[in-house]
């Protein structure tokens, strides 16, 4: 099983991308994927994210406890880049 940090870490890669490409259905389905595997698997609830200008924080609850991942927006956001810099490698196909 993969870390609760890798975890954290590609949900949000992968959630950026949902949220710029709604129509995505291959983005959709690994964001149901890695959703999937924090609810059920690591037990988090409450998943908030906050963006600044520097940092993506997700604020979560685990074992009732309040906590919160914090990762630069550069390591974010690179998937979603790629894709706007390169759209034609990245075409959606219906399912």
């Amino acid at each position: 099983m993969n870390s609760l940090q890798d975890a954290i870490y590609n949900w949000l890669t992968i959630k950026v991308v949902v949220d710029a490409r709604p129509d995505d259905t291959a983005a959709q389905e690994t964001y149901e994927l890695f959703n999937n595997m924090l609810l059920n698997d690591h037990k988090l609830s409450n998943i908030i994210v906050k963006k600044d200008d520097v940092m993506y924080e997700v604020f979560y609850e685990k074992d009732g406890e309040s906590k919160k991942a914090r990762f630069p927006i550069e390591l974010i956001d690179i998937m979603h880049d790629q894709i706007e810099k390169e759209p034609e490698k990245y075409n959606n196909y219906p399912i």
